[in-house]
């Protein structure tokens, strides 16, 4: 089987990438286990090579939103993709056209050379908490309408009914995970509005100054990277006919507030890191922040086999143990 990975310089990407290895297969729309013989790793920029014993890996450098690069990238046929690229919160609000080009235009792109594969193949997005947003009930449940408030959360649920719809005529066999808020990623912020949740984590933990720019109170749903790694493939796993016209899955994430996520950081690692955050309001990631739900009731996700992070205090642990870089050390 040949696996897509698109945004596969991405952090997430690589780390997808990595575990495909190792576990080495995946489960066709067959229902049966099929051994991944090769993973194309698509992005803007090159993207690293995992060490494999076996599984050959390939990069295609290009922009997704032009037909020729997609047109190379899905010239082999493909068994499974995992559309990953996307524009951020941040970049989609400041930039209108670049959020709805990235996004929208691309990813139909994408569901379009996938149809016109000999046999439709299995595809995975990730979706957004951001698909929620302005006068929510108090707990999103799997039937709750979404209700964007910004364009980022509104180019995924965009491609979130794109997938039903090419799932429903049996272009493709999709489905999309609505992921949590991922922390902590490793590396240096993003232009998500949400990368403050990664950063109060960890830069303090590496020796360095942090700000959180929306108020302590404002609750997160988070989802750590390794778990996040694991909902994607379970995602795919997953039989069609278990899903039905559905394709829509929201995960095992865990609800706490900024508040929380600085205490559990002061439990793990003491009072020093946590005195390196500074507090303050930044409007502009407010706007988005305040606006996306914090609290989610993962019913369906709980009967098709999905799990969550046990605590904010493993997150952090699992971040130190995977991805911190050391005090001094060079990132």
């Amino acid at each position: 089987m040949r696996v897509v990975i698109t945004g596969g310089a991405g952090f997430l990407g690589q780390k997808l990438a990595k575990r495909l290895i190792e576990v080495g297969t995946l489960t066709g729309s067959d229902g049966q286990p099929h051994a991944i013989t090769k993973l194309a790793l698509a992005d803007i920029v090159e993207a690293a090579k995992p060490a494999t014993d076996g599984i050959a890996v390939e990069t295609f450098v290009g922009d997704l939103t032009e037909p020729a690069v997609v047109e190379r990238l899905f010239a082999a046929p493909t068994g499974s993709v995992f559309h990953l690229a996307a524009a951020m919160s941040g970049q989609c609000e400041q930039d209108f056209d670049l959020g709805m080009r990235i996004n929208v235009d691309g990813t139909r792109g994408l569901l379009e050379a996938c149809r016109k594969q000999a046999a439709p193949p299995k595809l995975v997005m990730p979706a957004s908490v951001a698909v929620m947003g302005g006068d929510m009930p108090e707990v999103i449940k799997d039937d709750t309408a979404t209700t964007p408030t910004n364009t980022y959360g509104t180019t995924k649920a965009i491609c979130e009914l794109l997938i039903n719809d090419y799932s429903r005529r049996g272009f493709l066999d999709g489905r999309t995970v609505r992921l949590p808020t991922i922390v902590v990623r490793p590396g240096k912020p993003n232009k998500a509005a949400s990368s403050f949740a990664s950063s109060i984590i960890r830069e303090p933990l590496q020796g360095d100054d942090a700000f959180c720019p929306v108020p302590v109170e404002t609750p997160m749903w988070l989802m750590s990277p390794r778990q996040a790694v694991a909902t994607l493939i379970h995602t795919h796993d997953l039989p069609g006919e278990t899903l039905g016209a559905n394709r829509i899955i929201t995960p095992a994430g865990l609800t706490v507030t900024v508040a929380e996520m600085v205490e559990s950081l002061r439990r793990v690692a003491g009072d020093e890191p946590v005195g390196r955050i500074s507090f303050g309001s930044d409007p502009e990631v407010e706007n988005i922040i305040c606006n996306w739900a914090g609290r989610w009731e993962s019913r369906r996700a709980g009967g098709l086999g999905f799990e969550g992070d046990e605590s904010m205090e493993a997150i952090i642990r699992a971040f130190m143990e995977d991805d911190m870089v050391k005090p001094g050390a060079s990132a």
